[in-house]
């Protein structure tokens, strides 16, 4: 992270405080954490302790006079990736961490999940594409993520006109992958307008899990008197009197305006959002959308 950790010793803290956490809540039952609600029925089978029960095949189990569940056919083969934004914008936070900071920690949570799940998990960085993994499986996979974001988080973003920005990221995606695919799309989505439409056409085709990392601090300007604020995308410098109330009230409603942008971009692409804060653990808001999905699923499932 900003202080360097090694990725063993970030995996390990996550590992005892979120990962650890979440066996307990759900004993170690993964199968519906990040599995959508849209997948495609491969088969059935004989009921296993363990499978949900909403999975519960009810004809078959009448025919059979046993239990039989719904197999899925992401649930025998997911690829997953990890699109995740390297922008300088990420280096800003003022709780617990930087916004890269929770970026990594989600990543190294879902890529251990999913890896242990027994599927394969990939990373893209943006903007640019030397941070690439290819997507494998098992728990040195997860560190190897780690350190990939790790080490760029730790590079200054050089001015580069050919990078690839969000809408750019979301296009090469969806080029990319041939198959149906899980995508976590991990960004505090700050950057140009534009990405909107690569979303909803990348959506179309994938389980896409819009992460939204951001910062207290970027919601409300403080009352500090004059001071100069720094854009990091463009690095931009300006003074501001945030003393000002009209200045304040200003920032607020462009704040305002560009949560709903943002907001309303993923209620058009049907894209399922977690929203995670550099004020607060993973744990929680990763147990709030988890039920989120599971009710959804169980929505999905009985023709609501």
């Amino acid at each position: 992270m900003s202080h360097l950790q090694t990725p063993e010793r970030i995996l390990r803290r996550l590992e005892f405080k979120v990962i650890r956490r979440l066996d307990g809540y759900f004993f170690g039952d993964y199968t519906g954490v990040f599995y959508g609600p849209s997948l495609d029925l491969a088969e059935v089978r004989e009921y296993q302790p363990g499978d949900e029960i909403r999975r519960i095949d009810w004809n078959v189990t009448a025919r059979m006079n046993r239990l039989f569940v719904r197999q899925y056919l992401e649930e025998r083969e997911l690829t997953a990736w990890l699109l995740v934004d390297l922008s300088p914008s990420m280096r800003f936070g003022t709780r617990r961490q930087l916004k890269g900071d929770t970026a990594i920690e989600f990543a190294g949570v879902a890529g251990y999940i999913i890896s242990r799940h027994g599927d394969k998990v990939g990373l893209l960085g943006f903007p640019g594409r030397e941070t690439f993994v290819p997507p494998r499986g098992g728990r040195t996979h997860a560190l190897r993520i780690i350190h990939a974001l790790e080490h760029a988080s730790v590079r200054e973003a050089a001015p580069d006109p050919g990078a690839l920005d969000l809408a750019g990221s979301l296009r090469h995606m969806g080029r990319m992958l041939r198959r149906r695919s899980l995508i976590f799309l991990v960004s505090d989505f700050l950057g140009p307008q534009g990405w909107e439409q690569p979303l909803r056409e990348l959506a179309r085709r994938h389980d896409l899990i819009a992460v939204w990392v951001q910062d207290p601090a970027e919601r409300e300007l403080p009352d500090v008197g004059g001071l100069f604020v720094r854009d990091p995308e463009s690095g931009e410098q300006l003074w501001v009197d945030t003393s000002d109330p009209t200045l304040r009230q200003a920032y607020r409603d462009l704040v305002a305006q560009q949560r709903a942008r943002v907001e309303g971009a993923f209620r058009l692409a049907r894209a399922d959002v977690l929203e995670l804060s550099t004020a607060e653990p993973l744990v929680e808001p990763l147990v709030r959308f988890i039920q989120y999905r599971r009710r959804k699923g169980r929505w999905n499932l009985a023709g609501r």
